[in-house]
């Protein structure tokens, strides 16, 4: 697990944090917990100006000033995740400072979400994470299974859900480089394995059934024997992880195909239980104890997962009769849901034309607020100092006053299309910045840092372990 490194992709330094950083992290923080006034801090800590060192240069951890422990904790408490994470190779004290920090659960500082990617030229087990509030990348270097290699299917709080070139699954932090395998594929309603002559798994046969009467009677297709790689490509939607307080451990939800239907297990569980009777779900949150999840035509179902039987209520029925838009359900500061509907339009395929000339490109995007009583939805003309993100990871409603660095009234998107995704890998990705105010995008850094494929997606570094 702690062979995961990180360090900044531009002006690598041979110290692992900044010491500029620090010590006017060390200046802006002491005063507070001392009480004492900043003009003493200096001579205080006895630091002289030679002590601090240019941004390339190496620094001599004995002849830097020795913290107490505990005041080591309450500084490294304030630090984003990058920069705790070098500062705990500086030293054995450093080190103990972090771990007791991590241990005793005090790091509690909000995070700004993060885009991770890959990029196969630097290693197929290096991953990025582009920092909004820095806006820079610093490098990951992941466990096997090869990062680049997977398909990256689903984030939340912190964890990444992936999908291997066997078709199965992981949980991974990549911060803290923990990794949990998930129940296998095969014991998923539609996927059943096919072995050889030897007696090793060999490819998956795929079925297109639903648990619904209604569309059963329209499935004609039969079932398809899929290669072990391929099987994620038609079977994988989006993922999400979420925290079930009243039963003190974690569900992983997988939306997955045929016709967007929802399986879930519990981490410990040895197999994928199946929602039948319910299909053409786009997003899931989950909130006092229930599953929300809301379908490709606005209607928003509750699954109750703790009792030994799943019981369902329906919270607000179909709202609109197309289903074009790409649906999203997010909680609320309040503590209501909202729906987000976003657009993407098209460029126009030319037969013969370059395949990498067809894109996709987000055009709208409508909020709404989901009035429960009288069952309908509440347009919203402007988020006023919160921020959305939306992707394959959960979709996050944000306060810019807990998140500075974040632009007010905008909305971070990545691509999720799932036609868009896999049947053109090699195609720039649809991720930026839509703006509220005049329905307008703009990129999120140019010239673009990542590759088209696997799909970047957004995170929230943590240190979280399960």
């Amino acid at each position: 697990m702690e062979a995961c490194s990180l360090a900044r992709t531009t002006g690598l330094w041979s110290l692992p944090i900044h010491p500029r950083m620090f010590f006017s992290t060390v200046f802006r923080v002491l005063p507070k917990l001392l009480g004492l006034p900043p003009s003493l801090m200096k001579k205080f800590l006895k630091i002289k100006h030679e002590h601090i060192h240019p941004p390339h240069m190496e620094i001599e951890v004995g002849g830097s000033p020795e913290l107490p422990h505990e005041l080591l904790v309450d500084i490294f408490a304030l630090l984003e995740i990058p920069d705790l994470k070098r500062a705990s190779s500086v030293c054995s004290s450093w080190r103990s400072a972090y771990t007791s920090l991590c241990n005793l659960g005090l790091y509690k500082r909000p995070q700004t979400p993060c885009l991770l990617y890959t990029s196969e030229s630097a290693g197929e087990s290096v991953a990025f994470l582009y920092s909004l509030a820095e806006k820079r990348s610093y490098k990951l270097t992941l466990p096997d299974p090869p990062m680049h290699t997977r398909y990256l299917i689903g984030s939340t709080n912190g964890w990444l859900v992936t999908a291997d070139e066997r078709s199965e699954m992981h949980l991974l932090n990549p911060i803290t480089c923990q990794q949990i395998a998930l129940p296998s594929v095969i014991t998923i309603e539609h996927v059943t394995p096919i072995f050889d002559e030897a007696g090793a798994l060999s490819k998956y046969h795929y079925s297109r059934h639903t648990g619904s009467p209604r569309l059963s009677r329209f499935c004609t297709d039969q079932p398809s024997i899929l290669a072990l790689a391929e099987l994620r490509s038609y079977l994988h939607e989006k993922a999400f992880v979420f925290y079930d307080a009243y039963a003190g451990g974690h569900i992983v939800v997988l939306i997955h195909s045929p016709d967007g239907q929802l399986s879930f297990a519990r981490l410990g569980d040895d197999k994928w239980t199946w929602l039948s009777q319910h299909s053409f779900f786009h997003d899931c949150i989950y909130k006092d104890g229930l599953l929300y999840a809301v379908t490709s035509q606005g209607k928003i179902l509750a699954f109750n997962l703790r009792g030994p039987v799943v019981t369902t209520e329906l919270i607000m029925d179909i709202t609109k009769d197309f289903a074009y838009e790409n649906i999203y359900i997010a909680q609320a500061p309040c503590g209501g849901l909202l729906q987000v509907w976003r657009t993407q339009e098209d460029s126009e395929y030319v037969e013969d034309a370059d395949p990498a000339t067809y894109l996709t490109n987000t055009a709208n995007i409508k909020i709404f607020k989901v009035d429960t009583m009288a069952e309908k939805l509440v347009g919203i003309d402007s988020l006023d100092d919160h921020v959305l993100l939306l992707g394959l990871n959960q979709t996050l409603y944000l306060s810019v006053e807990e998140y500075p660095h974040l632009k007010a009234n905008h909305v971070y998107f990545t691509d999720d299309c799932e036609l868009y995704l896999f049947g053109w890998k090699n195609n720039r990705r649809d991720i930026g910045i839509y703006d509220l105010a005049n329905n307008t995008c703009e990129e999120l850094v140019s010239p673009q840092l990542w590759p088209n494929w696997p799909n970047p997606i957004w995170i929230t570094p943590s240190l979280t372990r399960l």
